[in-house]
């Protein structure tokens, strides 16, 4: 992911695209991923995260082969919806298996997971900016990181869970695990968190797909240099999903999630006054990418493991706020593309400057209603002692 993302604007002057016509190219893999998302859920249900795992790491990174070497607009529009078909499989097994494990540990650590994943998406940007300087073309960047990245997923795929049950498996054993009241409004409650997730993710899209190009075509920064600003944005969110889970333990799910809100809005903020500052505009940006990376990395995660640890219906509660978070994902950087085209990039960013606003206001609310009648962790720390 973070090779296709740092490689758009290379994808973008090839072939002669515009924001429109790229736009379009990223809402296929959006179509794809919808697609196959679904299908995901139930061979996880039925066969286990596991058995879904292991082969749809190797395939979703094989379908980056088909947009790399399309050779015109229609072929590309054909390998963006295979790589996002490749991508929904993965990502709903990864989630679910997440989940599972982090129901087994004596502790969080979903966030540490979404850390690692980011952490590819740094090494992605800063291996594609390192290889437009040296001269190596995107189209042989992306399809050796397709060939090296099937080969890489193998050798830890051994160490998954057995394949047991599905997402609900384990529970009873965990002390540490929340089973959150039955109430009927249970799923209107699982809907509005969501949104939550819808705008968290279309907000990471932003910055994945658009980034880079927003360097190079507001800020005016070389092709060398662009891929950088998507690069700051992965090693701010790497970071801290790597540190989240201390954060949610010390602070609580419902403050934490108001806390990134606020932190994500004032990054894109920073991001869209860059143009206005003169010579420093490029440090304002990735200033600004820095911080949105800091506010969105504990946001899904947050979501993610409050709805896993919710007991009951929580295997298909996850499965639909999934299927939410990925449609912002990769649903909302096209409309951000033709919103763009229309308009301007700058004026197009700020949809999720705004969302970003409305998670630091609505997501405690959720996260509360969720969680079973008690005090937040920070609260209780002295209790536990």
């Amino acid at each position: 992911m973070g090779m296709w993302a740092a490689g758009l604007p290379a994808l973008d002057d090839r072939l002669g695209l515009g924001a429109a016509r790229l736009g379009t190219a990223l809402l296929f893999v959006s179509f794809g991923a919808l697609i196959s998302m679904p299908i995901a859920g139930r061979l996880c249900d039925r066969w286990s995260s596991r058995a879904v795992c292991v082969p749809a790491g190797p395939l979703c990174a094989l379908s980056l082969i088909c947009p790399a070497l399309a050779p015109s607009y229609g072929t590309l529009i054909l390998g963006a919806l295979v790589f996002g078909m490749g991508l929904g499989l993965l990502e709903i097994a990864m989630n679910v298996h997440a989940v599972e494990v982090e129901r087994r540990h004596p502790k969080p650590i979903l966030s540490a997971f979404h850390g690692v994943w980011s952490l590819g998406g740094a090494a992605g940007g800063a291996l594609t900016a390192a290889g437009l300087h040296a001269g190596i073309g995107s189209q042989r960047m992306l399809v050796v990181a397709a060939l090296a990245g099937a080969v890489l997923f193998l050798p830890p795929a051994r160490w998954l869970l057995p394949g047991a049950a599905g997402p609900g498996a384990g529970t009873e054993a965990e002390p540490h695990v929340k089973t959150a009241p039955r109430r009927v409004g249970l799923w209107r409650l699982v809907l509005f968190l969501g949104t939550i997730v819808f705008a968290g993710h279309l907000s990471e899209g932003a910055a994945l797909d658009w980034a880079a190009v927003h360097a190079r075509d507001v800020l005016e920064a070389g092709p060398a240099v662009a891929p950088l600003a998507f690069t700051v944005y992965s090693v701010a969110m790497t970071t801290v999903r790597l540190l989240g889970d201390g954060l949610r333990d010390r602070l609580g799910a419902a403050r934490t999630i108001r806390l990134s809100g606020l932190v994500a809005a004032a990054g894109y903020a920073l991001v869209l006054l860059a143009p206005v500052t003169g010579g420093a505009r490029l440090g304002v940006a990735w200033a600004g990418w820095a911080l949105a990376g800091v506010g969105l990395a504990t946001i899904v995660p947050v979501v993610f493991s409050a709805v896993g640890a919710a007991g009951g219906t929580a295997g298909r509660a996850l499965s639909t706020v999934t299927m939410f978070g990925y449609a912002g994902l990769l649903g909302g950087p096209p409309v951000i593309g033709h919103l763009a085209d229309a308009t301007s990039l700058p004026l197009a960013l700020a949809i999720p400057g705004v969302l970003c606003a409305y998670i630091a206001a609505a997501g405690p609310a959720g996260i509360r209603a969720l969680a079973p009648p008690g005090p937040e962790p920070a609260v209780r720390s002295s209790v536990r002692a």
